[in-house]
C-alpha cells in the first residue's frame, strides 16, 4: 500500500469530501490579465479593447508572416505599417506595434550580419546560425507575442535595439 493520506474532510461541511479553496459560486476562478491591472505598473494604464488587441496581435503576427513570406528580409515591415497607423490612435497598440518593430529590426540585423558573414565565408560558421536566430526568433517570439496581446497583456520582446517608443 503507499503512503497517500485518506480524502480531507472540511470541518466546516462534513457533506464534501474535500476541501475547495476556490470561489464557491458557478463563476470560474479564472480573469484574463487585462483585468488584473497593477496600477503602478505603467505598462498597464487601461485595460485594452478588443480592437486593440486586434491590432497589437497584427503587429506582432506581421513579422513572423513577414519571415516566411520573404525569407526574413521583410519582418520589420509590418510593425512599422501597424506603428504609422495606430501611434496616435492606441497607447497600447503603439507600444506593442514598436516592441515588435524594435525586436524585428534587431532580428533582420542579426540575420543580415549573418548573411554577410556567411557570403564571406570566413565566418559561415557563425554566420549561418545567425541567420537561423534571426528567423527562428521573429517566427517564435512574434507567435508568443500575438498570443500574449491577445489577452490584453502587452509582451515585451527579450533582446530589442530601441528605435521606436
Amino acid at each position: 500500500m503507499s503512503n497517500m493520506p485518506g480524502p480531507q474532510w472540511d470541518q466546516n461541511n462534513a457533506n464534501t469530501p474535500y476541501s475547495n479553496p476556490g470561489p464557491q459560486n458557478s463563476q470560474s476562478s479564472w480573469t484574463p490579465p487585462s483585468s488584473r491591472q497593477n496600477p503602478s505598473d505603467p505598462w498597464q494604464t487601461a485595460v485594452p479593447t478588443g480592437d486593440e488587441r486586434t491590432w497589437a496581435m497584427l503587429a506582432h503576427l506581421s513579422a513572423p508572416i513577414a519571415a516566411i513570406v520573404s525569407a526574413g528580409w521583410l519582418t520589420f515591415v509590418g510593425p512599422l505599417i501597424i506603428w504609422f497607423l495606430q501611434k496616435d490612435r492606441s497607447r497600447f497598440v503603439r507600444q506593442a506595434s514598436a516592441g515588435a518593430f524594435n525586436f524585428s529590426f534587431t532580428m533582420w540585423v542579426v540575420s543580415l550580419i549573418g548573411w554577410i558573414l556567411t557570403v564571406t565565408l570566413i565566418g559561415a560558421v557563425i554566420g549561418i546560425p545567425m541567420i537561423i536566430i534571426g528567423a527562428l526568433g521573429s517566427i517564435i517570439l512574434g507567435c508568443i507575442g500575438a498570443f500574449k496581446t491577445y489577452y490584453g497583456e502587452l509582451y515585451i520582446y527579450p533582446w530589442q535595439l530601441r528605435i521606436l517608443s
